[in-house]
């Protein structure tokens, strides 16, 4: 059974961005690579990527009991809120060369899409729905011990 732990433990100050290397080439632009190396904090187990997303739209609205996170804005911006069950900060994100980490334990809710962004999202896991806390009334009950 996955471990609650991080929920207990787990706080906003946690979150934090991760600038990734930027290479610019001469004439073609720029790219960052994503590998498996600090500072990268875990080894990438799934990739997604969210894209046509009405400004209105409202994602993630979950915690994870062990899953590991990095979200990228690697077209347009877009808001993650975090919370811990006990305080809340929000990150913009809109340069494809920040991620922003979030361990487990963390609730995190993705909105203010501006027109043609893509959220790319780098997890620790497979995916496995027994590891998501959809309901935020659990969620604030694992993190009631803080």
């Amino acid at each position: 059974m996955a471990n609650i732990d991080s929920h207990s433990t787990s706080n906003v100050n946690d979150c934090k961005i991760i600038t990734l290397k930027r290479v610019a080439l001469p004439e073609a632009g720029n790219y960052s690579a994503v590998q498996n190396t600090p500072p990268f904090p875990f080894n990438v187990r799934r990739i997604y990527y969210l894209y046509d997303l009405p400004s209105d739209t409202e994602r993630g609205g979950h915690s994870h009991y062990t899953e590991q996170r990095l979200i990228v804005a690697v077209a347009g911006s877009f808001d993650v809120t975090v919370d811990d069950g006990k305080n809340r900060r929000t990150f913009h994100l809109d340069r494809p060369y920040r991620a922003l980490y979030i361990p487990a334990g963390i609730w995190r809710t993705i909105d203010n899409f501006s027109a043609a962004s893509v959220c790319l999202a780098l997890a620790s896991n497979t995916f496995d729905e027994a590891d998501y806390v959809r309901d935020y009334n659990l969620f604030l009950q694992l993190t009631a011990s803080k």
